[in-house]
């Protein structure tokens, strides 16, 4: 008797902590959906004359060469850094408020996919990553096969390519051009490393859940978890994007 309860109390913890993954993961999808939504809504305003330019807010983020929007990305890196190394010390509150700050930050920089692409390419772009991501969370929690080197390939993958757009970036600034070949292979790469990503990951954080209790570390590991969902889903969309989407005249 004692044995069944023992068993059903671990089974509802590991229900428990892949809810509050996911759950989370939800949530910060929500929220930078609902972020980027209103602030490309709110981007350009009309002149007299009918012509649109950019709002107080677009100015803010977009104008002076973009330097605003290359502050929201360092205060994203900045974000996830603190998060990651602050995890184990700071309490469950602090994770929470973090997290909910990098979605809303990562909300503000998304907004730019609706200047740039069509609706129908976000939504399309948007429908086929959840599918993709769906299926790999999927195998990741199911298979029977240990995932960790497909996980330690994709992490030197993401390596390669962080340091492809590195070169890409240099490259077309003395271009003064993008170079769309390179561009492609990048996101091609990426489509395929955050692929294997999302598996490795929804397999470790169903390992995880085998062990999980309902305390503060566990809490703080489950926002960690759905952080890392959270970027394997956003990377794929905007891959995507960049392969399929149809851009604005």
């Amino acid at each position: 008797m004692t044995q069944t309860k023992s068993l059903t109390l671990t089974t509802a913890e590991k229900s428990r902590f892949l809810g509050r993954c996911y759950g989370w993961m939800a949530l910060a999808l929500l929220l930078s959906a609902v972020v980027a939504y209103f602030t490309a809504a709110n981007m350009f305003v009309q002149t007299p004359e009918g012509k649109l330019k950019l709002s107080a807010l677009g100015s803010l983020l977009f104008s002076g060469h973009g330097m605003g929007f290359m502050v929201l990305c360092i205060l994203e890196i900045v974000v996830v850094i603190f998060l990651t190394a602050k995890i184990r010390t700071m309490s469950v509150f602090a994770a929470s408020v973090s997290y909910v700050i990098y979605s809303v930050i990562n909300g503000l920089t998304l907004s730019s996919i609706f200047a740039v692409y069509e609706i129908s390419s976000i939504a399309n772009a948007f429908l086929a990553t959840a599918v993709t991501f769906g299926v790999m969370c999927f195998y990741g929690s199911r298979t029977k096969s240990d995932l960790t080197k497909l996980g330690r390939y994709c992490i030197m993958g993401l390596w390669g390519i962080l340091l492809a757009s590195l070169l890409h970036f240099i490259l077309m600034f003395f271009a003064k051009a993008p170079l769309s070949m390179l561009d492609l292979l990048i996101s091609i790469a990426t489509v395929l490393v955050f692929t294997g990503l999302t598996a490795f990951d929804s397999q470790k954080i169903v390992k995880t859940a085998e062990n999980a209790k309902n305390t503060d570390d566990f809490k703080k590991v489950a926002i960690m978890g759905a952080l890392e969902l959270y970027l394997d889903f956003i990377n794929l969309l905007l891959a995507l994007l960049k392969i399929f989407g149809k851009r604005k005249d």
